[in-house]
């Protein structure tokens, strides 16, 4: 029986289960860059869309095939609004709020997603919220989507919606839970 890691070691590829599919989209993105720590992000998303989240053991998993430590690839993933640590829902609907949406109504929209989804307004604004049953992540998006062409509008599931309206909320959420892709009217 092999001992515990060390704190801020790096685990050795050979002594994790890495899926294999993981593996080769992590080496793919670490062929990208000429530095492998570039490919920190490309690594940690890759991650996120495997588990859903950024889990200790997906990132161990990263860590063992750029070859660096958990902590480095931990201490990324904090830094980004983006990535999560913890689990979210497994549809995520994020609501652009910067300057353009907001003008246009982002705060209803949020607020629509809400009501209609069951996600905490409060925790929706600060951070997000993922609703009991576990299907939505619903939360504001302050950094600007970069869609100021279509407000308000949301990223759902990493696809860009809008110009969206209040009504259109509901009906994305019952889309979402009974499985359809979200096509607001």
């Amino acid at each position: 029986m092999s001992a515990p890691p060390e704190e801020g070691s790096v685990p050795e590829l050979h002594e994790v289960d890495c899926p294999e599919e993981l593996r080769e989209q992590i080496e793919t993105a670490v062929s990208r860059y000429p530095e492998v720590r570039s490919a920190s992000l490309p690594a940690l998303w890759a991650v996120q869309r495997h588990y859903g989240w950024c889990s200790p053991e997906g990132i161990r998993q990263a860590a063992a095939v750029m070859g660096v430590t958990p902590a480095f690839l931990e201490g990324v993933a904090t830094f980004y609004d983006l990535l999560h640590l913890e689990p979210i829902g497994r549809h995520r609907v994020l609501v652009c709020t910067n300057l353009s949406c907001w003008m246009s109504g982002a705060d209803e929209l949020l607020d629509a997603f809400c009501a209609a989804s069951g996600a905490d307004p409060h925790e929706a604004a600060h951070g997000g919220s993922t609703t009991e049953d576990g299907e939505l992540f619903v939360s504001a998006f302050a950094g600007c989507l970069g869609a100021c062409d279509i407000t308000p509008m949301a990223s759902i599931d990493e696809r860009y919606y809008g110009p969206l309206a209040v009504d259109d909320a509901e009906t994305v959420v019952d889309q979402l839970r009974s499985g359809a892709d979200p096509v607001p009217e």
